[in-house]
């Protein structure tokens, strides 16, 4: 036996469901497990008599079925039930609407901020930025995809077994995989990580072209990590130009801003996280780069702690900052006191970690 949905299309008539739905609406009046499961069964059976009956000849729509459901709940004796029942159906009409009204089409009955979300973040569009991709047609996407990984590997499951299960864990939100899943599975550039961390070298071919990855890996969703400790620090000796450095913030500086113009070509805002060692001789300034002004705001700072640095700051010693291209001593810091100013710059403004 067939069901009609809402859109017209068929689809194979599920007793399960009705039973579940009577499940729901006992569960929000009644605490006995037992009892719920009970009356599920009993007024589910009239229930399915009564579908067989009515519709011997020709295919019940949802709203039909739902109707016989209200009706069989009353007539066996439990109002209060079919209270709660009727109440989740317009529920359910005025959610529909809403969504109508937002031009959304939603196939998996979620909440109107989700499928919003879905839909500006997630779902499929054209060339005129029209939404092509409902969220259940997204699952599919998405579950198939994720299904091919079989052909690589021994397994007790077959491919469409994979697919299946993959696709009830999104469909019942028990599992949902990361936005570049969501964004890219499926697509040309398969790009299904989130996270990346890249090198920075202490020259400008390095910085350049990690630069160059971070917004490629930005425009398909995937967020970055960097360590720029390597970098030389602000006023030391470029040996090429015979000038001097202009430091890790610097950079830092123009890796923060490439992200704020890749926010309006990419799937969502950019994220980096940016590390320097705390024998950094730059490390007050990074610290503190927070605190002084609005910039670095695609970025979130941590500091590399050592050992020897934790040391010092319970002995209450001097701390050597080193000069990442030379290995030399640059200069000398109480270790104690950068570790207060790690503490109250994370306590006023979140950062650095």
């Amino acid at each position: 036996m067939n069901v009609i949905k809402r859109n017209g299309q068929k689809e194979s008539f599920s007793e399960s469901k009705i039973k579940e739905a009577i499940k729901k609406a006992a569960r929000s009046i009644l605490i006995d497990e037992q009892e719920i499961v009970s009356i599920a069964d009993s007024v589910g059976n009239s229930v399915l008599k009564k579908i067989s009956e009515t519709y011997k000849y020709s295919t019940p729509g949802i709203e039909n079925i739902q109707d016989i459901i209200e009706k069989e709940l009353m007539v066996t004796g439990y109002p209060d039930i079919a209270k709660k029942y009727i109440l989740y159906r317009e529920e359910r009409s005025r959610i529909r609407t809403e969504k109508k009204l937002l031009g959304l089409e939603d196939d998996i009955k979620l909440s109107i901020n989700s499928v919003e979300i879905l839909k500006n973040r997630y779902l499929l569009k054209d060339d005129e930025q029209r939404v092509i991709e409902t969220p259940g047609k997204l699952f599919e996407r998405v579950s198939e995809f994720i299904s091919r990984a079989e052909d690589n590997y021994k397994s007790k499951y077959e491919k469409d077994q994979v697919r299946n299960i993959f696709f009830e864990m999104m469909k019942n939100l028990d599992f949902l995989p990361n936005s570049p899943t969501l964004m890219n599975a499926g697509l040309p550039n398969h790009q299904l990580s989130a996270c990346f961390v890249l090198p920075v070298y202490d020259s400008i071919d390095s910085i350049f072209l990690t630069l160059h990855a971070m917004a490629k890996i930005h425009q398909t969703g995937g967020g970055t990590g960097f360590n720029f400790s390597n970098l030389r620090p602000d006023n030391d000796i470029v040996a090429s130009t015979n000038g001097t450095s202009s430091g890790p913030l610097s950079f830092i500086s123009i890796y923060d801003e490439t992200t704020e113009i890749m926010l309006k070509g990419g799937k969502r805002r950019g994220a980096n996280m940016g590390i320097l060692r705390c024998d950094h001789p730059d490390i007050v300034e990074f610290v503190e780069a927070k605190m002084k002004s609005d910039r670095f705001s695609n970025f979130n700072f941590s500091v590399g702690i050592t050992d020897e640095f934790m040391t010092s700051v319970k002995q209450g010693g001097k701390f050597d900052l080193v000069n990442p291209r030379t290995g030399s001593s640059a200069k000398q810091i109480n270790a104690a006191e950068l570790f207060k100013l790690i503490v109250n710059s994370a306590w006023t403004c979140g950062d650095p970690g």
